[in-house]
């Protein structure tokens, strides 16, 4: 059987993370999750400082053509090596991770519905909303424990390019996704993809040449 390849994407700090993580508790080793956020450009050749002023929420930023091949790599069954990032120095690291073709693929990130090549590969696409306010909080609180930013720089690039990008890229494709939540943690939705993806997996396993 092919994989089932879902795309949750949502603006910074909507949720996104969160619904996928609970997708991914409820379908153990079914699932395989792939973040767009992996997908960033390397600019090995350009200093720190320069690389904390790029815009990371353009649709340029990624390596979108790399995620493209991957997805169909492993809609075909084939393992993957997927880059990794390293947030604390606004690049790509060394590393690779494996990635093993599973029934289930999630695929996260901000812009995962704004390209026509990967809604293409997409079985299903959500979109997790969230009020502003909400997701900026959540943002700074993120990135100060876990990515190692401070808030002057969170607030500073959050005004100068996460905002208007959102706006600009994010937000109008929601348009195009099958299930809008209101956050990461509302049950009804949570209850109706988990219900379809078993459906679509009991189909696929009557069907596994399909």
């Amino acid at each position: 059987m092919k994989p089932i390849i879902i795309g949750i994407a949502g603006g910074t700090g909507s949720g996104k993370s969160t619904f996928t993580n609970r997708l991914h508790d409820a379908f153990g080793e079914q699932v395989a999750v792939l973040y767009h956020d992996n997908y960033y450009r390397c600019n090995d050749d350009i200093s720190f400082e320069e690389r904390k002023k790029l815009n990371y929420d353009h649709p340029d930023a990624f390596e979108t053509e790399l995620l493209v091949k991957h997805l169909a790599r492993l809609k075909e069954n084939q393992a993957i090596e997927c880059p990794t990032y390293d947030y604390s120095l606004h690049n790509r690291a060394r590393g690779t991770v494996r990635i093993e073709p599973k029934p289930v693929i999630l695929l996260e990130g901000i812009l995962v519905l704004f390209d026509e090549r990967i809604r293409d590969l997409l079985d299903i696409k959500i979109f997790v909303d969230a009020d502003a306010d909400e997701r900026i909080l959540r943002r700074i609180l993120r990135d100060t424990k876990e990515r190692g930013r401070d808030v002057d720089g969170i607030v500073s690039q959050y005004l100068t390019t996460v905002k208007p990008m959102h706006n600009l890229y994010v937000e109008p494709t929601k348009v195009f996704a099958d299930i809008i939540t209101n956050s990461g943690m509302n049950d009804v939705a949570f209850d109706l993809m988990e219900g379809k993806i078993r459906t679509l997996l009991k189909e696929a396993e009557k069907n596994p040449d399909s």
